[in-house]
């Protein structure tokens, strides 16, 4: 443990929070609605916080045991890469902003909520393929792997794709927002990532 608090103090600290968050909404109601992005009410100047409280918390074990296990693969490496305050901009800037498209499209939505952290890991997955394209990821359930550059290609389509579809609870909308500003930030941090990334796919 020691040395993920040493390499990325920032990462660790918002890899268990997310956690203790999670937990304590799993096990309180009142937690769990408070916390929850409600745009109907953010659009009317109420509930802000939810904007960056929904990014702490999860539907169920599930969801938040598969968040955790995207952020722990490419978050700690990342943040010594980017460095620890670049790091935290990175992650809570990309928790706002890939929530605001979904506040517009569902500001009139009274019954509508979102949760979790996906829109921010998107954002982390998509600044560490900028640094590795060529890093092999795994799909599950596939057995094989393919270059994280693919696999960023084929992840964009599939979130259009199943935002327009809409035929589940998940918000396809903050994935797709979140990975596309967890490039142009990590461009406007440390701009020599588009000559590292151009290199290593030999451009």
């Amino acid at each position: 443990m020691q040395p993920y608090l040493e390499l990325a103090p920032v990462a660790s600290a918002l890899f268990a929070l997310n956690i203790l968050l999670s937990l304590l909404a799993f096990y309180n109601d009142r937690v769990y609605s408070e916390f929850m992005l409600h745009p109907y009410s953010i659009a009317r100047g109420e509930k802000v916080w939810t904007v960056i409280t929904s990014g702490f918390i999860h539907r169920d074990w599930m969801h938040l045991l598969f968040n955790m296990w995207s952020f722990f693969f490419f978050a700690f490496q990342l943040e010594a890469w980017l460095g620890h305050w670049q790091f935290a901009l990175l992650y809570i800037a990309s928790l706002v902003l890939s929530d605001l498209p979904t506040i517009s499209k569902h500001k009139d939505h009274y019954g509508y909520h979102s949760l979790g952290a996906s829109g921010a890991i998107s954002a982390v997955v998509f600044s560490y393929i900028m640094f590795s394209p060529r890093t092999e990821m795994g799909i599950f359930p596939f057995p094989f792997r393919i270059p994280a550059y693919i696999f960023g290609i084929l992840y964009l389509v599939y979130c259009v794709y199943a935002s327009r579809q809409s035929r589940d609870s998940i918000n396809h909308d903050a994935h797709f927002y979140g990975a596309l500003s967890g490039i142009m930030i990590t461009i406007l941090l440390y701009h020599d990532v588009v000559k590292v990334f151009l290199e290593q796919m030999g451009l």
